[in-house]
């Protein structure tokens, strides 16, 4: 399965609820929006209404998986706000997010102890 829908039709909670334990990321926030009914315009005036600036560029490449939220970044506070708008669990859509190209985890150096 590819997490790719084959109805049309708005997403219906079951499928919300299966993409988000199974990801990706963009096809779970895509089924999200549709559950929830709203379009992209008023996404982002929710958002703006707590605080959050965010071009209707960014939202629309998350949802189609040209890019993902930079964990780094402000990206990460807009994100617990979208999942809040869209009501899905808190942490639902972040956990789907997987690591940046070229971001690999930092080796852990074992300190050698004297013989």
């Amino acid at each position: 399965m590819t997490g790719q829908r084959t109805h049309a039709g708005p997403a219906t909670g079951k499928e919300v609820a299966q993409l988000l334990s199974t990801g990706p990321f963009a096809d779970a926030l895509r089924a999200a929006i549709e559950a929830r009914g709203l379009g992209l315009e008023r996404i982002r005036y929710r958002l703006r209404t707590q605080g959050v600036s965010i071009s209707l560029a960014t939202l629309s490449h998350w949802q189609s998986g040209r890019c993902q939220p930079d964990r780094r970044t402000g990206s990460m506070i807009a994100l617990s706000h979208l999942e809040a708008v869209l009501r899905v669990p808190p942490g639902s859509l972040a956990r789907l997010l997987t690591p940046a190209r070229g971001a690999f985890p930092r080796p852990v150096l074992q300190r050698s102890t004297p013989r």
